[in-house]
Parts: C-alpha cells; structure tokens; sequence
C-alpha cells in the first residue's frame, strides 16, 4: 500500500497493481469502487504527485511503520481493543472472499502466493460457515435441507 502510484490504480479494469508487495514481489488485486471512491476524494484535497502516500521525505514513499501508526490511531479512535495489526487486514480480505464462494485458487493469485498451502493458513474458516455444510450422508437419506 505505501509504494501505491497514482497510475497503479486502474478503475475501469477494477484492479490495483501492487509494487513489492509482501515477499516484494508486484503483483495485482482487486481495486474496491468504495475504496477508490475515498481514495479519490483524497487526491483531490491531498494532489500527491509521485506517491499515492507521499513519506516525508521529498521524493519518498510512506513508511510501512508510518502506515502501522496511522492504523494503531484507527483502532484505538473506534476503541477496538483486540490486538489485531495492519497484516490483519489482508488475513480478513482473504478470509471474507473464501466466505463468499470464491475459490482458494483465486485468492492464491490476488495474495499473490505461490503455495496454496501458504493461502491456507490466510483463510481462516468461519464456524458459520462450517454449520452450514450438509453431510453428504443426510443427503442421500433424504434429508437435505
């Protein structure tokens, strides 16, 4: 997030080009309509020229810890006291698409994983979920839902 351009962010193929993302490698993912709606707000008060979170430092970028204090702000603002970090949120992120039926393939790819075994461990699985899940033996017994 804090190596963003302004031309990383393509709104009509709804996607988001990543720059040396974790394990620094580039990368796409999705670009959410309700996050480049804010996003734009921003640019237009803000004008960043180069970097979409300009550092302090002309030239540079944001921080990675400089992001991880204006997210421990967000949380102690909205009195969330359980100990969560900004990685939380990628972990949340792949968690609600496996939620929502897209497949781990998928999620492998906007993560950009080359295990699935690592996206594994990224996609926790809901006891909601789980409770929702018919046996394939009620079904043969006539017993579906």
């Amino acid at each position: 997030m804090v190596r963003l351009r302004l031309e990383d962010c393509d709104r009509e193929r709804k996607v988001l080009k990543v720059r040396q993302g974790k394990g620094r490698k580039d990368r796409q993912t999705l670009l959410s309509e309700a996050a480049f709606t804010v996003v734009e707000q921003y640019i237009g008060v803000e004008r960043p020229e180069d970097w979409l979170f300009p550092g302090q430092r002309e030239g540079r970028h944001l921080t990675e810890r400089s992001a991880q204090k204006v997210f421990e702000k967000a949380l102690a603002e909205a009195d969330i006291r359980k100990q969560v970090s900004i990685h939380s949120l990628r972990h949340s992120f792949a968690t609600h698409l496996l939620e929502n039926g897209i497949d781990r393939r998928y999620i492998q790819e906007l993560l950009g994983h080359q295990s699935v075994r690592t996206t594994e461990r990224y996609t926790h699985v809901s006891r909601r979920d789980i409770g929702r899940i018919q046996s394939p033996l009620d079904r043969m017994s006539g017993l579906e839902d």
